[in-house]
């Protein structure tokens, strides 16, 4: 059983809510998926550690530049589960999620530079535009509903 230490703080679930600037069902969604933990009182009610809120920051801001949940979760599942994470931790998951946000910011710095051009053309060409219809696979088979008997 993990030692916790006489330190550690535990916020009610409205506490924890009001200082992440979400909702308490939001909370209990990021509990149901495994993205935070809670434990319970002898009068059955959830407290999340003060360390939680670093988490809650993490995910939105993560959720901000586009990482799923299920992302989110493999990082934090990364972490240590009975004390709190370093900056050492925090870093690893910054350098494994670095290629794809470089990509990510190159795609979204071309689309932003060729926004105007793209929309004032008008085409919305699914065979042509790789910004409406990008990598198109089914393409190449044909026009009209493909998938569809």
């Amino acid at each position: 059983m993990p030692q916790i230490h006489e330190d550690v703080v535990w916020l009610r679930p409205g506490e924890v809510a009001d200082r992440a600037g979400l909702k308490v069902s939001a909370l209990h969604f990021y509990e149901s998926i495994g993205l935070i933990r809670s434990r319970r009182t002898a009068g059955n009610r959830r407290e999340y550690r003060r360390d939680t809120l670093r988490v809650l920051a993490f995910i939105r801001a993560s959720q901000r530049v586009g990482i799923s949940l299920e992302r989110i979760k493999d990082a934090l599942d990364g972490l240590p589960r009975d004390g709190v994470p370093t900056t050492r931790d925090w870093a690893r998951i910054s350098r494994q999620w670095s290629d794809d946000l470089t990509q990510r910011i190159e795609y979204l710095t071309a689309l932003r530079d060729r926004f105007s051009t793209c929309i004032g053309c008008g085409c919305l060409s699914l065979k042509s535009c790789p910004y409406s219809n990008p990598d198109d696979v089914m393409g190449a088979q044909g026009q009209g509903a493909m998938r569809f008997p």
